[in-house]
């Protein structure tokens, strides 16, 4: 039993707090256990080195470095992008922004400048707009100077929206035509391309940098890459040193990655197709709001009117289903691997129960 709720179930929790909480199966956890390993500072990491080259392959990059997350990941791009000093151009509610612990000023000195969107997707016109024009009569050394421009796809806090392709090619043609170097925070961009059906080098080839992750979603442990020319990915090598992200024998992480990649990127449209049954099955009931034309991956955003976000999450979870609660009203349900159809259908059963005792 789990204690007081609507209905208490002695069957497992319904972990719906991320993509990040899966297990790796028992087929990754071999291919780690097989893994041929080196010393990847040496660069000596047989299943690191063809990892990176996977992941470049994939983007339609030159190279690729392997890290442990997806927030060192964006902070290596970041720190090989700009100088102490500098700007960032970044949706306001973006991922590198408020769920970074403010690494981009803390651990390379450069401050976010932050665009409003939609949903978390913005347009060239923003670009333009949040670029002030030189004019001899302002002195060009007393702002930072806007060096990059970042952008989310999927947008985690935006509800995992996915970035029309043709936003996102006019978006970095913008930063282009304003000078500005441009990275694509894809950690969850095999999302993108499972809902959407565009390939992730498509989405990837407007950027000169792309992170992706490999443990939301695909189920590896542990695990990111950022993908570059041969040069930035070069650069960043040294930032990854700096910032503590050196491996030794990382092989087995890398076979993990190797593996989820192989074996999970084709799941990833059953998590879509399970998010949006959630919605659905969430839409129209009293005490909660969705809007479902913003569940577009395997993220499930929407607000509870009948009583605070936090008191409603831990009744869920009372009750077998683990949400995360955001602000007064707002909580999130994300789709994963490990979450079934009869998982979802369970869930939403348990969140009508809980509002229904409101």
């Amino acid at each position: 039993m789990r204690g007081a709720g609507p209905t208490c179930y002695t069957t497992p929790m319904i972990d719906l707090r991320s993509d990040t909480v899966t297990r790796p199966t028992e087929a990754m956890r071999r291919a780690m256990a097989d893994a041929e390993v080196g010393d990847d500072v040496y660069g000596e990491d047989p299943t690191v080195r063809a990892l990176e080259e996977r992941v470049a392959r994939l983007l339609g990059k030159e190279d690729a470095v392997f890290v442990p997350t997806g927030t060192m990941s964006n902070q290596i791009a970041v720190r090989t992008h700009t100088e102490p000093g500098d700007a960032m151009l970044v949706e306001r509610w973006a991922h590198v922004i408020l769920n970074e612990s403010g690494a981009a000023a803390a651990l390379a000195g450069v401050s976010a400048w932050p665009v409003t969107g939609e949903a978390g997707v913005f347009g060239p016109d923003d670009v333009d707009a949040a670029v002030e024009p030189p004019h001899p009569f302002n002195p060009g050394h007393l702002t930072p100077r806007l060096r990059l421009l970042c952008v989310e796809n999927t947008h985690n806090a935006g509800g995992g929206t996915v970035w029309p392709l043709e936003r996102v090619e006019a978006v970095c043609a913008a930063a282009r035509r304003h000078g500005l170097t441009t990275h694509l925070d894809g950690a969850r961009l095999w999302h993108a391309t499972a809902a959407s059906g565009v390939e992730e080098r498509a989405f990837a080839a407007p950027f000169d940098t792309v992170n992706v992750c490999f443990s939301k979603g695909l189920g590896a442990p542990v695990g990111s890459a950022l993908a570059g020319s041969a040069e930035l990915v070069a650069r960043a090598r040294r930032f990854k040193q700096q910032y503590g992200g050196g491996f030794r024998q990382a092989g087995v992480l890398a076979a993990a990655a190797h593996h989820a990649l192989e074996h999970h990127r084709a799941d990833l449209v059953k998590d879509v197709e399970h998010a949006r049954l959630l919605a659905e099955e969430l839409a129209g009931l009293p005490g909660l709001e969705i809007d479902l034309s913003r569940v577009q991956s395997n993220i499930v955003r929407f607000r509870v009117t009948a009583m605070d976000a936090g008191i409603f999450a831990s009744r869920c979870h009372a009750a077998g289903v683990h949400m995360l609660p955001s602000g007064r009203r707002a909580v999130r349900a994300v789709t994963h691997r490990d979450v079934g159809r009869d998982d979802v259908m369970r869930a939403a059963a348990v969140i009508r129960e809980v509002l229904a005792g409101a």
